[in-house]
């Protein structure tokens, strides 16, 4: 049976009763509830640029500001490879739980940071937690997920990281700059509630079908397992767009605000464009999965990556308020609403003995572009003095996505004979 990218086959057997319908509905809420903690710190950097910009006796400056940010996402390959590939041999729960552990200490050490050396390890560290939850959320809920609504069900989990960031503005909106920034990121007390709902709700081993294989496959040769022929080329474009996604979701996530700020709007009306972003990225990528279902995930990667460039460039230019809140939803349907997509692509393209690796190393090696992303556009802004620059700066990335989107193709799955591609 040939199954194209983002329509999942329906294997003969396959259990659609209620109880299955109602483990994936819980599933895709764990989910959401978990990748809302990751939003919210994705995010939150950007929320506090302006502040720290202005933090006294800090002296930081817009290329620390792009430092700290790629700082954060240095420590995520770590925490993506090495989750991914304990996932896949110990289950996803107790992995779950040691992420949530990590990401909350490092959360609320970055609340009482008072120096800028100490601030910057504890985004490093926060960063290793950060990797480690997509690769296990997405495998975890793609699992457990109902055959026919596997595109709906993983994206909406998704966009939990969208949701996070609407939180995060929400605050930042509420609090800055009268609090002190630091407030913001006692909210890290929230990933410890959800370990013992991990422990309850998240089986312990993959399931009985999976776990045979999973347990067969070494560390040694796992990373060779997703780059035999079959698979290479299907890895490395995946690896390649994972990089520009994060690019833009990254670069977007610190600098956003900021040029905004730039741009001449105040903190308030930069934080309600950031609002603005997430809540296209939620409302993109609910609209793009329900067209993935019908078999257009390519499509749809390849559109939001060009709707991604569209709404840069338009952000860039003098234009009403609405227009200007309506290319920030756009812009986040196209950086973080792709990169959901692009792990939906992931997702169901491995087998599910090799899904958690094959996340975990996309999104490992796709870290580096989550590693410069903010620097890159920290670094434009600095060599440009054009206030456009920065805007423009998400441009070339954009454009690279669509392109890498449109070499998917139909590669093997499970067997020679189950296409994964369109």
């Amino acid at each position: 049976m040939r199954a194209r990218l983002g329509m999942p086959a329906v294997k003969a057997g396959a259990n659609t009763s209620g109880a299955r319908t109602t483990g994936a509905r819980t599933a895709t809420a764990l989910g959401l509830a978990m990748l809302c903690i990751e939003g919210y710190d994705l995010f939150i950097l950007g929320a506090v640029g302006p502040a720290l910009l202005n933090h006294p006796g800090w002296d930081v400056t817009k290329s620390t500001l792009g430092f700290l940010g790629s700082l954060t996402a240095l420590g995520m390959p770590i925490g993506s490879v090495a989750a991914g590939w304990a996932g896949d041999l110990y289950g996803r729960r107790l992995p779950m739980m040691i992420g949530l552990s990590w990401l909350s200490l490092w959360m609320l050490l970055s609340s009482v940071a008072g120096t800028l050396g100490f601030f910057a390890a504890t985004r490093f560290a926060t960063g290793i937690g950060l990797g480690a939850l997509i690769p296990l959320v997405t495998a975890y809920v793609s699992e457990s997920a109902t055959p026919a609504r596997r595109n709906l069900q993983v994206g909406t989990a998704l966009t939990g990281l969208a949701f996070g960031g609407i939180i995060t503005g929400v605050l930042g909106r509420a609090l800055l700059p009268a609090w002190d920034f630091h407030t913001l990121f006692l909210f890290g007390v929230f990933p410890l509630i959800l370990i013992p709902v991990v422990w309850r709700l998240v089986p312990a081993a993959l399931p009985t079908a999976t776990r045979g294989t999973a347990e067969s496959a070494t560390s040694a040769n796992r990373l060779g397992e997703i780059l035999v022929a079959r698979h290479r080329r299907a890895t490395l474009l995946f690896w390649a767009a994972t990089f520009t996604g994060l690019v833009l979701v990254y670069g977007a996530g610190t600098w956003l605000p900021t040029l905004m700020v730039n741009s001449g709007y105040d903190l308030g009306s930069s934080l309600e464009f950031s609002i603005a972003f997430n809540v296209g990225a939620v409302v993109g990528t609910l609209a793009a999965v329900l067209f993935a279902d019908r078999g257009f995930l390519k499509a749809a990667t390849v559109t939001s990556f060009v709707l991604a460039a569209l709404a840069m460039i338009t952000l860039s230019t003098p234009q009403p308020r609405p227009v200007l809140l309506l290319a920030c939803a756009v812009a986040g349907l196209g950086a973080l609403g792709t990169q959901n997509l692009v792990n939906i692509a992931v997702a169901h393209y491995y087998p599910a003995q090799l899904r958690g690796t094959g996340l975990g190393f996309s999104l490992g090696v796709g870290r580096i572009g989550a590693i410069v992303g903010p620097s890159y556009v920290g670094a434009v802004t600095v060599l440009f003095t054009w206030p456009k620059a920065g805007f423009y700066a998400f441009v070339v990335p954009a454009v690279l996505g669509a392109v890498l989107a449109a070499m998917f193709k139909g590669t093997a799955r499970d067997d020679p004979a189950e296409a994964a591609g369109t």
